[in-house]
C-alpha cells in the first residue's frame, strides 16, 4: 500500500502532545491564504469536512484531509508532514501556542507508486 500522507518522527511526537492535551484531533491541508498552505490540526467541529475534501489517510492516528481542487494539483505527490519551530503568526492550527508549526513537504510518487494508486493514464 502506498501512503498518500506520512509524518516525520518530530511531527508524530507533536501529534502525541496535542492528542494528550486535546483528545481527538484531525488534519486539513490548507489551500493557502492566511496559513501558507500548511497542514492544520483541528478539534472535531472546528472545521467542516464535506464532499469538497479528500481523505488522504491517517498520521499518528489522526485523519488527514485536503481540498479536492488542491488534491488534483498534488495527487502525484506524497505529502510529508514535518514540524518547524515558530508559527509565523496567525495560525489556526492547534500547535501554534506551543511555538511550533506543522510544515508540509512533498515528493513525487514513483511510476510504480502511481500505478498502485491508479493514477497512470
Amino acid at each position: 500500500m502506498v501512503d498518500k500522507v506520512t509524518a516525520t518522527p518530530a511531527a508524530l511526537a507533536l501529534i502525541a502532545v496535542l492528542q494528550h492535551q486535546h483528545g481527538e484531533i484531525f488534519f486539513h491541508q490548507s489551500g493557502g491564504c492566511c496559513d501558507n498552505s500548511a497542514a492544520n490540526a483541528y478539534l472535531p467541529g472546528e472545521l467542516t469536512i464535506g464532499a469538497g475534501d479528500v481523505y488522504l489517510g491517517d498520521i499518528g492516528g489522526c485523519r488527514f484531509y485536503i481540498g479536492a481542487s488542491q488534491y488534483e494539483t498534488w495527487k502525484h505527490t506524497q505529502l510529508i508532514i514535518d514540524v518547524l519551530d515558530g508559527h509565523g503568526g496567525g495560525t489556526f492550527s492547534l500547535e501554534g501556542p506551543l511555538g511550533k508549526a506543522f510544515h508540509t513537504r512533498s515528493r513525487l510518487f514513483t511510476e510504480d507508486e502511481l500505478a498502485a494508486l491508479g493514477l497512470l493514464p
